[in-house]
């Protein structure tokens, strides 16, 4: 079974173990059905075996939430790992080192995968979130054994479906820095968006490509080849809404509230304004569907979370009922949890890049041998 573990840790402990719980109702069901369960997955990017990204943390912290014997093997192909297998007896589990400690799994090497796949019987992928990677335990290995989704893989991809074909108005909410990640998404989900809100990073490469002055603000500077598709001249795409007012940080490192023709070239826009809060939210009160990834500003700084967290209250408050509602990406997840209404939105995808390639139509090479 390939999980994608990837959880932060802080000194050696892991802070949020919500993706090991994610997997828990496929742990659950296999089982039930007395599998002998073999899990494998990522931990980081490590250089060589770090003892840090040892999935031995990994492995008790599961034991602990299934409270059931979970034996870590420090192997992934080799004798040892060989031998756990062989060894497994109906509904016991072990789990193999971190995938990424031999270079074979980035490099998506066939001979790597077979020796995975000499391990079992089936392959079961749960790991959405990687899904859009080549490598060895996502794609080779459904060459190589029947490949099934986990129930977790199955579930994000209903809900996914649902905002390729939304009940509308759709509205896509967009923050983060890089315009390269974010503009497959945008180009295919602009015929059916109603209206495509921008903030952060991303907003403010579109301020800038428009002409309007941003002084300090973070942006892609490498973004023109992406842009170039929602300009005719200056001039945005209709769909396309962006910041009218700003919260700046001075060089002096005063906060100040402003509106774009008076931002100055010793400003960073660090947050959207009231205006613009207000602007999105009349948008998101009239949506029936609704999508959003990245952060509208540097929301982990007090003084600049406004923004972010009052956009997060308005989507949470619309969906479950009033619209549905679908939120990805790490720090958009980090952002709703402090608004404490998490569970208010119909669909939480654990994944971020996966997300935004799916639904952006990227090539799914972790899809394209299973059977769902």
């Amino acid at each position: 079974m390939r999980l994608d573990l990837n959880v932060p840790q802080v000194k050696g402990r892991i802070a949020d173990d919500y993706r090991l719980q994610a997997a828990l109702p496929t742990i659950n069901f296999l089982l039930a059905k007395s599998a002998r369960l073999i899990i494998v997955s990522h931990w980081g990017s490590p250089k060589g075996q770090e003892s840090s990204l040892s999935t031995r943390l990994l492995a008790k912290r599961l034991q602990k939430i299934l409270q059931q014997k979970v034996k870590y093997i420090p192997d992934i192909v080799g004798n040892k790992a060989l031998a756990a297998a062989t060894s497994l007896k109906d509904g016991q589990i072990i789990f193999l080192e971190n995938l990424r400690f031999d270079a074979g799994e980035k490099k998506n090497d066939t001979k790597f995968a077979k020796k995975l796949a000499s391990l079992a019987d089936v392959y079961v992928n749960d790991a959405f979130s990687v899904c859009h990677r080549q490598q060895a335990s996502i794609s080779a290995i459904s060459e190589l054994l029947p490949a099934y989704a986990g129930l977790q893989l199955e579930d994000e991809l209903r809900n996914l479906q649902k905002i390729l074909k939304p009940k509308k108005p759709l509205v896509v909410v967009m923050g983060g820095a890089k315009i390269s990640t974010k503009a497959p998404l945008i180009k295919k989900l602009y015929p059916s968006a109603n209206q495509i809100l921008l903030g952060g990073g991303l907003a403010n490469t579109f301020l800038k490509k428009s002409g309007i002055e941003i002084g300090r603000s973070l942006c892609d500077k490498d973004a023109d080849k992406y842009l170039r598709q929602f300009f005719t001249r200056k001039e945005i795409a209709s769909k396309i809404i962006l910041p009218i007012d700003v919260i700046v940080q001075t060089r002096a490192g005063k906060n100040k509230h402003k509106y774009l023709n008076d931002i100055k070239k010793s400003d960073a826009i660090l947050d959207i304004g009231p205006d613009s809060i207000a602007l999105f939210s009349a948008y998101i009160k009239k949506a029936q569907s609704i999508v959003w990834n990245g952060p509208l500003g540097k929301f982990e700084e007090a003084p600049f979370k406004h923004g972010t967290m009052a956009i997060a209250a308005i989507i949470a408050s619309r969906s479950s009922g009033k619209a549905f509602g679908v939120i990805g990406g790490g720090e958009t997840l980090e952002a709703f949890k402090m608004t404490k209404m998490e569970n208010y939105i119909d669909w939480i995808s654990t994944a971020g890049g996966a997300m935004l390639s799916y639904l952006g139509g990227e090539k799914m090479p972790g899809l394209k041998n299973i059977i769902y």
